[in-house]
């Protein structure tokens, strides 16, 4: 969250205006009478949020949900992971963009020290949290010197390592094309120090390709949300604290739930109201940025009006930290 827009003079919302754990978890058992068998807590910073336990407990009770697991900065997983895994929690992913502590502070605009998120990791492997995955957003010019440094840290131990490619999120992050670096320059990286195989996938919509070391260090993963879009096998939904369900993470709007589930709305009616939502979606904006990049690159004339409808030049796409990764 930008310092500059966010600091301590800022008015943050009520916790009335925020859904209760009670009311997520509502939500939750309507969503899984839908289909819906894996729940992700994350944020921002979902341990921010006290006693988060306690819903982790709660969505672990929802008895159509398979699996619950969580992303997390690590600052604070240390204090946590027991917790959590007494809980029922499921599996934890950490975001890390660097082991240099001044490259790592860039990336994630933190002031904590990087030994802290380390601790976490590790915290969370011992509490029975594996494998604990651990999320690279690799942004050139910035940190793709540090692909093989991550690599060669995390080869041979349980967890394992995503890299993640640059995106466009939000409007606050100042993305170009140009800071992207492709996934198939990071395996190439990769490969060319320990050569890799590729893995097959484990689910239909799984959006990592996975790729394990030939020389038997474990696995890794890439997700090319930019180069190579999955929009047309996206199974995720996101829901904002405060109660807004997004069919996109690119969106620029949610859906208002909070209001009917506070109004007296049945079960019938909310599940009605979700399966509308999900039915009516359209989202495919990174297979729409794709398609343009690749005509600018070929010197094709570019639709206009699917280009401004894909990236309107005035509309605020929501930023991630309102609805996660």
């Amino acid at each position: 969250m930008p310092r500059e827009v966010f600091g301590s003079a800022y008015r943050f919302l009520d916790r009335s205006q925020l859904l209760s754990f009670e009311e997520i978890a509502r939500l939750a058992r309507i969503s899984s009478t839908l289909g819906v068998r894996k729940v992700r807590l994350t944020g921002g910073e979902p341990l921010l949020r006290r006693e988060l336990d306690t819903l982790v407990a709660m969505l672990v009770d929802v008895e159509e949900i398979d699996e619950v697991a969580l992303t997390t900065n690590g600052t604070a997983l240390a204090a946590h992971a027991e917790r959590l895994a007494s809980a029922g929690l499921d599996r934890v992913t950490v975001s890390l963009d660097a082991l240099d502590e001044e490259v790592f502070r860039s990336m994630s605009d933190s002031r904590f020290a990087l030994a802290r998120v380390l601790e976490g990791i590790d915290a969370a492997q011992q509490a029975g949290l594996a494998p604990v995955k651990v999320n690279m957003v690799v942004r050139r010019g910035v940190n793709e010197h540090c692909v093989l440094e991550m690599a060669e840290h995390f080869r041979n131990t349980p967890q394992i390592l995503r890299f993640i490619e640059y995106m466009d999120v939000g409007a606050t992050n100042g993305w170009r094309l140009d800071d992207v670096v492709p996934a198939t320059e990071i395996l190439a990286q990769l490969d060319g120090r320990w050569p890799l195989r590729r893995l097959p996938g484990r689910r239909a919509g799984e959006v990592v390709a996975r790729w394990a070391y030939r020389d038997g260090g474990g696995e890794v993963g890439v997700i090319s949300s930019v180069t190579e879009p999955f929009c047309g096998g996206c199974s995720r939904a996101r829901l904002s604290a405060d109660g807004r369900l997004y069919t996109c993470l690119f969106a620029e709007r949610g859906h208002d739930l909070l209001t009917p589930l506070r109004d007296g709305a049945t079960d019938t009616e909310l599940a009605a109201r979700l399966r509308e939502i999900w039915g009516a979606r359209g989202d495919r904006y990174s297979q729409l940025r794709a398609e343009r990049a690749s005509a600018s690159k070929e010197g094709a004339p570019v639709d206009e009006a699917s280009s401004q409808s894909t990236r309107p030049q005035r509309a605020r796409r929501v930023e991630m930290s309102y609805i996660g990764g």
